[in-house]
């Protein structure tokens, strides 16, 4: 019987699959930095993608940031100007003010009420005089109350007279003059009462 040596053989067939699994391997080491590249770029563009838009909210932030800046500095302009007209219309209005308060006395005291001293001190007015009976005190007071210029009247003292033959009884009364701020607001009331009964 004839010897058959399949040793080369069988050491080719070894070599042949060692060399196909070589090649296998690294068709698969190929292909998985293949596909590792792939989805690394994949990641980066999107990365960089992200990185615009993050460049562009960033810049359109500082816009809208510069925008924001010049809004409130015109803001504090505007608040500066409606502070500089409110007291240019206090000043206008408390120009005549001397004038009102006595033109305003003189309206709110009735008949048999006599004043001898009349002193203002910054928004409150002393009044020194004398007067024939209570009901004309009271009367004035009511009178200060309705004013439009003038509130919170206060009678301090009255002190009955016993040497002038018609017995006029001395009286010390403060009240306040109305603020710039006061007599707007009820104008303002005023205005929204008419308006609600039309």
């Amino acid at each position: 019987m004839p010897h058959i040596n399949l040793l080369p053989w069988r050491e080719q067939q070894r070599q042949a699959s060692q060399q196909k699994f070589l090649t296998i391997l690294g068709v698969i080491v190929a292909a998985s930095l293949a596909l590792m590249y792939g989805i690394g770029a994949f990641y980066d563009t999107l990365k960089q993608g992200q990185e615009i838009k993050n460049r562009y909210l960033s810049s359109e932030i500082k816009k809208l940031d510069k925008r924001i800046g010049e809004i409130q500095g015109l803001n504090q302009q505007k608040e500066n100007l409606q502070r500089r007209i409110r007291l240019i219309e206090e000043l206008q209005s408390n120009r005549n003010l001397g004038t009102q308060i006595i033109d305003e006395v003189t309206r709110v005291v009735p008949a048999g009420v006599y004043l001898t001293s009349l002193e203002r001190q910054k928004n409150m007015i002393k009044v020194i005089g004398r007067s024939e009976s209570n009901n004309r005190l009271s009367q004035m007071l009511r009178a200060v109350e309705s004013s439009y210029l003038l509130r919170d009247p206060l009678l301090q003292g009255i002190v009955a007279g016993e040497r002038e033959e018609r017995l006029l009884s001395n009286f010390t009364m403060n009240f306040y003059v109305k603020t710039f701020a006061q007599m707007e607001k009820e104008r303002a009331e005023l205005a929204q009462t008419t308006e609600a009964e039309n």
